[in-house]
């Protein structure tokens, strides 16, 4: 059993899909397993609807349509006969999302969100499934959902993994090549989950702990894992090998190529992970499995951009400790703010975090009542591996640096 994962770059249009018909017909798809993203920037735009829904109504049926003319036109690209059923298919899946807003009562956004963006990966898994078998490449199409059983915290659900794994070894059928959706599970009361961001890569893996699956293969418009993004730092180099604490510890700090969950379960039956271009499927790409380090072992750079530094310091020139730490924790998982770097020393304490459920303001309204509070935002945080002076020397070129934290392989800078 392989499992393969096809991100949203290689199914952004009617070519990408064509062009995963082709890496299938190219490396094999017996007994395999396909989990598919939302097309290109489709979740970008779902969110746009979620918005226009809480703040703006009177534009919400027309960022439906935008979302949904987006998936028509690959339709038309790939289907001669607008009769095809998939026409159909798509059809009933935007008529339903707008049954949802129509239906809806709750005001929570985090629920709406949930319930709203996973139609990205309905879709998209739709229509490619009905392009492999219009190619001749026959297929089952799964809803995920009814496999990933979850909790009810709504974009970061946590797996039920014992509900999961007999819902698997149930109802899947390995024999056959098998098409899902990523990203995407459901609570007791079967209500849509997400699994964070990026949570294709983490469904994979999922699927690939339950099946004891030979391997998993990520698809992506690089070559590879990179030591750095090229979006970002010039000449980026490929990394061979890495191995599963070296690749947790670059999704821990941000590395947007794997997802931080993805790799825990892979690490636990040393299935192999490959990072291969869609683009060049003949070529090695990266592979993470049970070695030692990176190879070559060189410098990783990771960017975090958009976080907020916090800083903070006793009214009173008194001590921080650990009581008055572990108040600030409490606060910092009350507003579900995810930590990315912390400092401290006799009266101060400084945190730079990911204010992804925008609840910054209350926090720091909280804060403020026990510390003087210092509050810088969209600063970026910076984080090397295997670092080297001239590294760190070429990181603080023309930077403001308001935090520097190093240790044996790790230095971590937010500048502004």
């Amino acid at each position: 059993m392989q499992v393969f994962k096809f991100g949203g770059a290689s199914v952004k249009d009617a070519e990408g899909v064509k062009n995963l018909v082709k890496v299938l017909q190219n490396v094999g798809y017996k007994n395999t397993l396909v989990v598919i993203s939302a097309m290109g920037k489709t979740t970008n735009a779902l969110e746009v609807v979620i918005g226009n829904y809480f703040n703006n109504p009177s534009e919400l049926q027309s960022s439906i349509q935008d979302v949904r003319k987006f998936h028509n036109a690959i339709l038309l690209d790939l289907f001669d006969n607008e009769q095809h059923v998939v026409f159909k298919k798509v059809a009933n899946l935007f008529d339903e999302l707008s049954l949802f807003f129509d239906r809806n009562k709750s005001p929570d956004y985090n629920f709406v969100y949930d319930q709203t963006i996973g139609y990205g990966e309905l879709v998209s898994t739709t229509i490619v499934g009905e392009y492999l078998n219009a190619s001749g490449i026959k297929n089952t199409w799964l809803d995920v959902r009814d496999y990933i059983k979850t909790d009810n915290y709504y974009r970061r659900a946590n797996v039920d993994w014992e509900a999961t794994q007999t819902n698997i070894t149930k109802q899947f059928q390995n024999n056959v090549l098998n098409i899902t959706q990523g990203f995407l599970g459901s609570d007791a009361n079967n209500f849509t989950t997400t699994l964070g961001r990026e949570g294709s890569d983490y469904t994979a893996a999922i699927f690939a702990y339950c099946l004891n699956a030979e391997s998993v293969t990520i698809w992506k418009d690089v070559s590879g894992v990179l030591n750095a993004d090229p979006r970002y730092f010039e000449n980026a180099q490929l990394l061979n090998t890495i191995s599963y604490k070296e690749a947790i510890e670059l999704a821990f700090y941000g590395a947007s190529v794997i997802h931080p969950k993805t790799l825990q379960p892979l690490q636990r039956k040393e299935i192999p992970l490959h990072v291969k271009s869609f683009l060049n499927p003949n070529n090695n790409g990266t592979t993470v499995c049970k070695t030692s380090g990176i190879e070559p072992n060189t410098p990783c750079f990771i960017v975090k951009k958009g976080q907020v530094l916090i800083s903070l310091s006793s009214l009173d020139f008194s001590y921080i400790v650990e009581e008055n730490i572990s108040d600030i924790f409490n606060l910092l998982h009350q507003y579900k703010m995810k930590v990315d770097v912390i400092q401290n020393s006799a009266i101060s304490f400084s945190v730079c975090v990911d204010d992804g459920y925008r609840n910054l303001e209350t926090l720091l309204q909280h804060l403020k009542a026990k510390f003087k509070v210092n509050c810088t935002e969209n600063v970026s945080l910076y984080t090397i591996r295997h670092y080297n002076e001239v590294a760190i020397n070429q990181l603080e070129q023309d930077k403001e640096v308001l935090l520097k934290q190093l240790t044996q392989e790790t230095v971590q800078i937010v500048t502004k």
